[in-house]
């Protein structure tokens, strides 16, 4: 029995039966003969840390454009959190950790540089609108390795896909990511704008502080045993109805108080803008795109290749682009 084997092995024994076992994985769209060390879902973990597009992650903004604090999130640091929050659900519901993690890992690997400034501005200007869900299975599935994708399994695929919007994963590995997410960014969002001053530990009503917890840590732990309770033998992931309505307030009292806040969001305009002249000059000159976007450029149409160039992008890349293109050099004399 190979070490593989024996982990498979070990997770009927130790699994809810509700669990997505990696024997039972719906495969990838491309075959692969399965190895001898890692299940499917764990070599789907590894590939996504090795990636270029999760590097790029830790430049990139979650909320506060480009802080200068050492201690503001980043997308990298959300993408962590994530994980931690959506693996301990996992092993509270004896789920899959090991395809909760790969889909946590890899559920933001579609934004853009500026946070969801910039995924406001592409959904603008792309044909069809622009997603970053969407764009985080587009780079696992087209934009890595030079265009073959990571191959990734069906279910961490859904999973990806699926931790925003309407759509639905089949996985409750797929389905805690949903929560997990929401989790994370609520109460970290809260975190930073405390750090930062825009909003004070007396502006959070005190009937939610009473509810959720008065800390951080506090707000994340009930929230993420309340998510453990309510699903336990449900077939789903769901939240107790008092627990998930704090929740929501909690998040539209962020979206009165920071997120619509113009001393956090002051320079978003100007963000915005750097990726829409960016955008407009490589839609007009394709030709200087990278040649790795020259192929895309080819099967998709140059607006699809720009789109990706620009969602790839990191903050501090966007910028120097920005400068190169639209801003003069100095003048040196040699």
């Amino acid at each position: 029995m190979t070490h593989r084997e024996r982990t498979e092995a070990n997770e009927r024994l130790t699994l809810s039966p509700a669990a997505c076992f990696s024997a039972r994985s719906r495969g990838r769209m491309r075959e692969e003969e399965q190895e001898e060390l890692r299940t499917c879902f764990q070599r789907d973990v590894d590939r996504i840390v090795h990636c270029k597009a999760f590097r790029r992650l830790k430049h990139k903004t979650q909320v506060f454009l480009r802080p200068e604090g050492d201690h503001y999130r980043t997308r990298m640091t959300h993408t962590l959190e994530v994980d931690r929050i959506a693996r301990t659900i996992a092993r509270g519901l004896r789920l899959n950790e090991d395809l909760t993690e790969a889909a946590a890992l890899g559920h933001d690997l579609g934004h853009t540089p500026f946070g969801h400034a910039g995924e406001r501005i592409l959904n603008e200007v792309v044909p069809g609108g622009f997603r970053h869900n969407e764009q985080s299975l587009r780079v696992v599935d087209v934009l890595e390795k030079d265009g073959d994708g990571l191959n990734l399994t069906y279910e961490v695929r859904r999973g990806i896909l699926c931790h925003t919007g309407s759509d639905r994963a089949e996985t409750l590995e797929g389905q805690l990511l949903h929560y997990a997410d929401r989790i994370a960014y609520i109460n970290a969002d809260i975190d930073d704008a405390l750090r930062g001053g825009i909003i004070y530990p007396i502006d959070i009503p005190v009937y939610l502080k009473q509810t959720l917890g008065y800390t951080y840590s506090q707000r994340i732990n009930t929230l993420t045993c309340d998510v453990i309770a309510a699903s336990e033998g449900k077939g789903e992931i769901c939240q107790t109805p008092e627990i998930g309505s704090a929740m929501e307030e909690l998040r539209q009292f962020m979206f009165e108080h920071v997120y619509r806040d113009p001393r956090a969001k002051g320079e978003e305009g100007k963000a915005q803008d750097v990726l829409l002249r960016l955008f407009e000059f490589y839609d007009k000159h394709p030709d200087d795109l990278p040649d790795e976007f020259q192929y895309i450029r080819e099967k998709d149409g140059t607006t699809r290749a720009v789109a990706d160039y620009i969602a790839g992008m990191t903050d501090s890349y966007a910028m120097s682009k920005y400068g190169e293109l639209f801003l003069p050099a100095a003048w040196t004399v040699k």
